[in-house]
């Protein structure tokens, strides 16, 4: 058993930290599943395929790990690359290609035929139009020093419907399937020959990343059924976005169901108030995912929040008005925090107050509280001071790591030396 084999062996059976089984963690290994089929571990995945024309690619993985995916590929197979398929566009999915074009053009092999859905162009125009945003969504999210994200993206040569289509490369054929999830341009692979599911991020070894704070729309209903036509295709092979593979009908049967039901119950919740006439924050309250779900390896909160994906449906089918007409067009954060911090007695005394609550363990009111007095006064160093110890508590209270990632932002924020806080 190899490297890879033996991670996902550990990860079914739970015997791995969750810092080891993890979207954001890597092995950065290649090794063999089956005869003319290799599984990448990187961030992200790739499945590569053998066949007599050249390989295939389902995913080319990021450009953290483009030059070990080329070495390791190629330790593997002298091939040439023949199609690489972009499960959607998302940057730790599109940049592995580079040094296989590079060596194409050297040995004046035919380039490589880029496959995606007909939106993924889109994707990059918006990440080109957006792209300093993004930079800053990453510096928060993973904790860079610097704002970053791409903007040299290399995009398909061929765009698939909402239809999908099957290639074949050498006598080997690629089912392509669309479905909305994670991403509106996803496409999932089966590998009839292999009994292979390649799912993208339609399965990352944590609870379903549809609830992302700071990205566009994602899609839990679709998501979940895309998952069952997965399901009912009898896969042997599941090779996920990020994470080990699953390897066994029955596991990969398992795997996808429990998934499917994750999502079923929130979005079932979550419909079903919102027909009743609650408010967001009421829904928030009213949705409850079985503990059971949460605990299995594969779905662990690691990455997002079950909470999160509540208020992405909230956006997709009730719009960003949550219900409370003072929020319809509020006050701006300074003039309100000011207010309160008057009524309080002062900044220093609300912080006061916020710290107070945090010792009692009602963290969410007390960094609520000090928001208002950091509104009303960013200067104030005992604010500032109150502030980053409840936000280092939050963060090391939470499982996801896009909460981890926003409240550390917050921390670094307030040890900063600026005094300037978007009103």
């Amino acid at each position: 058993m190899g490297e890879v084999r033996d991670l996902a062996e550990k990860a079914w059976r739970g015997e791995l930290a969750e810092t080891q089984v993890h979207p954001g963690m890597a092995l950065v290994a290649l090794e063999e599943i089956a005869p003319g089929l290799a599984f990448m571990s990187g961030f992200g995945n790739v499945a590569v395929l053998s066949t007599d024309e050249g390989l295939v690619f389902v995913d080319t993985s990021s450009a953290f790990h483009a030059s070990k995916l080329f070495a390791e590929v190629r330790r593997w197979s002298r091939a040439r690359v023949h199609t690489a398929v972009y499960t959607h566009g998302h940057v730790d999915h599109v940049f592995g290609l580079v040094p296989f074009e590079e060596e194409a053009r050297s040995k004046g092999w035919p380039s490589t035929c880029v496959v995606a859905h007909r939106a993924c162009p889109e994707r990059f125009d918006r990440y080109r139009l957006t792209n300093g945003y993004n930079g800053v969504i990453n510096q928060r999210q993973f904790g860079f020093a610097r704002p970053y994200f791409p903007s040299d993206f290399r995009y398909p040569d061929r765009v698939l419907d909402d239809a999908g289509a099957t290639i074949s490369v050498g006598g080997v054929a690629v089912e392509l399937h669309h479905d909305r999830g994670e991403t509106d341009d996803h496409l999932w692979a089966w590998i009839p020959s292999q009994r292979a599911i390649y799912t993208g991020d339609l399965f990352i070894w944590a609870a379903p990343n549809c609830g992302n704070p700071q990205k566009a729309q994602r899609y839990p209903r679709e998501w979940s059924r895309a998952l069952g036509k997965m399901r009912d295709l009898g896969a042997a092979v599941l090779m996920p976005g990020h994470g080990p593979p699953i390897l066994g009908e029955e596991r990969v049967r398992e795997a996808l169901s429990e998934t499917i039901e994750l999502l079923d119950t929130i979005v079932e919740q979550t419909l079903r108030l919102m027909n009743e006439g609650a408010t967001l924050d009421d829904v928030l309250a009213g949705v409850s995912v079985p503990e059971r779900l949460l605990a299995r390896p594969w779905l662990r909160p690691s990455y997002d929040d079950p909470t999160f994906v509540v208020r992405n449906l909230w956006r997709l089918y009730g719009g960003w008005y949550d219900g409370n007409p003072a929020r319809l067009k509020p006050p701006r954060e300074r003039e309100l925090g000011v207010e309160i911090a008057a009524m309080a007695g002062g900044a220093s005394a609300l912080a006061e107050r916020a710290e107070k609550l945090g010792a009692d363990g009602r963290l969410a009111l007390a960094c609520q509280l000090v928001e208002h007095a950091f509104a009303a006064d960013p200067a104030d160093t005992r604010v500032r001071a109150v502030r980053a110890a409840l936000y280092r508590a939050r963060a090391n209270a939470e499982t996801s790591l896009m909460a981890k990632g926003i409240y550390g932002a917050a921390v670094r924020e307030s040890e900063s030396q600026s005094e300037q806080k978007p009103g």
